[in-house]
């Protein structure tokens, strides 16, 4: 068992050998990430990666106890390619085969404790410091192109001063050796302060904004030029410190005066503002226009995605029901929650609600109105935004027309015509009663309901033009009709109540027969007065009942079917059969509603109204008072950019040296450059660089053609593109062209 036993730690160490190699090769690639990154998180990262790609690739398991004795018996010539006898048992060995068991463990014990198990320890060294040093070499380039950068930023933006008078350079200024500035945000963004050394600030409306600056040597006064306000800076231990709230874009400088009075002013900077936006809403799965019938399940599901750049304070849905119709239109607003609690201050809101019209007391023919509104975390003046309105409608039970539209409108149907609608309901009601009241209050009850159908019908016959109940049956021979009477005597004979109620066509008696002669002969007569009456047809003769109507041909057909349905359902009534009655009246008020939708108008926009006309002078011919009208205006075109373009000019001259710089070529600057000022409030970054060249001309060792051309291209940049200015085309003619022209218009 000896000699087993050191096949067995052989093989161990072997194992081992292969789990250090992979540890090289993970401490090179950890360290090598976390010098790039300088971070230990990383660092661990790329170690435990690398550990895990690695063990499955080399297999430290598959070193087993046959590899083992095949690498000694290979690489061990006291083995004499018997050491795999060592580790068999001994009861299955052979005389023979103990012998040679006994001779290896004698020779190879002391051989195998010194035997190297076969590993790539020196690669694995080699390419592990390789990662290091690579990672050295890689973190010092990053170091360099980092201090590059910092350093091309820091003279980029750091703040230098120079002399207002030209006269003081040759004297030492002050140095500015530390600026800090500091943006803090308004509170209810929820940001962090940031700092900055870059003098160029962007930042939210209303940001609080700390300028601290520090100088080599002491100064007396330091200010800030706010376009054109001037304002100091307070001296706080050794720096001078000031701070503002932001309100608008614009630019600023700085300027100091050291202890000889000279003063010193900086480069322009641009102060830019934006704006909190308002809330933005997003209403999902939902229909503008949504209809729901009386049986449907009446539920509006739709999901509201809610964003802010800061936060959302609240949203809710502001719900209004409309009830009614006409002057007696009740209205019912209702502020609702969605059915999610709303995350204050979170920039997005996924929210979802599900109205029940049941849950709003909305009944048949009533109309719902909503929309979302939306609140953000503003102060002291939050921004508020709504989503678009939608509509919601139960469709009425009897009539199914409703208008979103918001036209003026006017309707000609007086509101007693729908009182059809109550006489339906009340001969249903007499129907289901027939069986629990006395035969006579039956009668009696249809009685009262066919007077009242025909009370509608009369009135119907009113704007169809019947002046009398002569006319009440539409397209009948007229006959007197009694008023209705409290004594009437509910015994009389069906046939009594036909001879009242119907027209006998078939009665050829001899009155009906001198009737139809009289007739026909007042027809004949007033047929030939018609024929000799030259402007019958254009005349528009409110005599005939069949003209005389608010209605335009097509409703007064429907009308007058109407009213002929309705003779039809007081018949029945008047039979006391109201259960016949009853399909005629739902066919009348179908009719009704018919017209009464058709009939809308609407109001014409306001436009011009013109005067009216005198009849006297009207078709006379006399034009003398009526003179053409001319109107004459002058007025000063000025450009835009006016002194801008001068300045141009100016440059051009000084450019080509027609002209010296004076005190004139000053004030023409200074003019485009408070010109330019004006434009720069809303675009800062814009005008800030030619707005620096204007003012590097006040200096006299910038008045050089250099500087000169590159103000002017910057000024040439800014300008807006040429207007275009309506005029006639030029045209070119010669002496031989007019002479031509001259000989045709001599012979015309």
């Amino acid at each position: 068992m000896t000699g087993a036993n050191a096949i067995l730690r052989f093989q161990k160490r072997w194992q081992q050998s292969i789990y250090v190699e992979v540890l090289l090769y993970a401490i090179g690639s950890g360290g090598c990430i976390f010098i790039l990154t300088q971070k230990v998180g990383f660092g661990i990262l790329g170690f435990l990666v690398t550990i895990s790609v690695l063990i499955p690739l080399f297999k430290p398991w598959r070193v087993n106890a046959e590899r083992t004795v095949a690498y000694i018996d290979a690489h061990v010539v006291q083995a004499g390619f018997s050491s795999g006898l060592l580790l068999m048992p001994a009861n299955e060995l052979s005389g023979l085969s103990k012998l040679q068991k006994h001779r290896v463990i004698a020779q190879l014990e002391p051989v195998l404790t010194k035997l190297r198990p076969p590993n790539q320890w020196n690669r694995a060294t080699m390419i592990m410091l390789g990662l290091l040093v690579l990672g050295l070499l890689g973190n010092s380039a990053l170091q360099s192109i980092n201090g590059y950068t910092q350093k091309s930023d820091t003279k980029k933006n750091i703040i230098s001063f120079v002399p207002k008078d030209s006269s003081d350079a040759l004297q030492p200024i002050p140095e500015l050796t530390r600026t800090s500035i500091s943006i803090q945000y308004p509170s209810y963004t929820g940001e962090e302060t940031q700092y900055t050394s870059v003098p160029n600030i962007k930042a939210v409306e209303g940001s609080r904004v700390n300028w601290s600056l520090e100088f080599d040597r002491s100064v007396e006064e330091v200010e800030m030029d706010l376009m054109g306000e001037n304002i100091g800076f307070t001296k706080a231990q050794e720096s001078y410190r000031l701070t503002k709230i932001l309100e608008t874009s614009g630019f600023y400088s700085f300027m100091f005066k050291d202890e000889q009075g000279n003063e010193h002013i900086s480069d322009l900077y641009s102060l830019e503002i934006f704006k909190d936006e308002p809330p933005v809403i997003e209403l999902k799965g939902l229909d503008n226009y949504s209809y729901f019938e009386f049986k449907d399940e009446k539920q509006i599901q739709f999901n509201a995605s809610i964003t802010d750049d800061f936060g959302i304070q609240d949203a809710y849905i502001i719900a209004t029901v409309s009830k009614g119709s006409g002057e007696s239109v009740k209205f019912r607003e209702e502020k609702l929650s969605f059915d999610h609690t709303l995350v204050k201050g979170k920039k997005l809101n996924q929210l979802d609600k599900s109205l029940d019209l049941d849950d709003l007391k909305m009944d048949p023919g009533d109309e719902l109105y909503f929309y979302v509104e939306a609140v953000d975390q503003k102060a002291p003046k939050a921004n508020v935004a709504r989503s678009e309105t939608f509509f919601a409608v139960i469709r009425d039970t009897v009539t199914d027309v409703f208008a979103v539209e918001g036209n003026l409108g006017a309707d000609l149907m007086p509101d007693y015509f729908r009182s059809q609608r109550q006489l339906i309901i009340d001969t249903e009601k007499l129907i289901a009663e027939q069986s629990k009241v006395t035969e006579k209050e039956f009668k009696f009850r249809s009685n009262e309901l066919g007077f009242d159908q025909k009370q509608l019908r009369l009135k119907y016959g009113q704007f169809m033009g019947d002046e009398t109940e002569m006319q009440a049956a539409a397209g009948q021979v007229s006959h007197e009709e009694n008023d209705h009477d409290d004594d009437h005597d509910h015994e009389e004979s069906e046939e009594g109540l036909l001879d009242e109620y119907t027209h006998k066509h078939d009665s050829e008696n001899e009155h009906n027969l001198v009737d139809r002669q009289d007739h026909d002969h007042d027809h004949d007569h007033e047929d030939q007065e018609v024929a000799n009456d030259p402007l019958h047809e254009y005349v528009h003769d409110h005599g005939d009942p069949e003209a005389s109507t608010l209605f335009e041909k097509s409703l007064k057909a429907k009308l007058r079917s109407a009213l002929s349905i309705m003779w039809d359902a007081e018949l029945y009534l008047r039979l006391y059969e109201p259960e016949k009655s009853l399909p005629h009246q739902y066919k009348a008020l179908k009719i009704i509603q018919d017209i009464k939708n058709s009939a809308r108008i609407y109001v014409h926009r306001i436009g011009f109204d013109p005067p009216p006309i005198k009849e006297e002078s009207r078709l006379s011919g006399d034009i003398d008072e009526i003179k053409n009208f001319d109107k004459r205006e002058e007025f000063t075109y000025r450009p835009t950019f006016a002194s801008t373009r001068k300045a141009i000019a100016r440059l051009e001259e000084l450019i080509h040296n027609k002209t010296t710089f004076d005190e004139t070529h000053n004030i023409s600057f200074k003019e485009a450059g408070n010109e330019l000022a004006r434009k720069a409030i809303s675009e800062p970054v814009k005008y800030l660089k030619v707005l620096r060249g204007l003012r590097d001309l006040e200096k006299v060792d910038n008045r050089t053609i250099i500087k000169f051309k590159e103000v002017q291209t910057e000024l040439l940049s800014v300008l807006p593109e040429v207007e275009k200015i309506p005029m006639k085309t030029p045209r070119f003619q010669d002496e031989i062209d007019l002479l031509f022209l001259k000989e045709l218009s001599i012979y015309e």
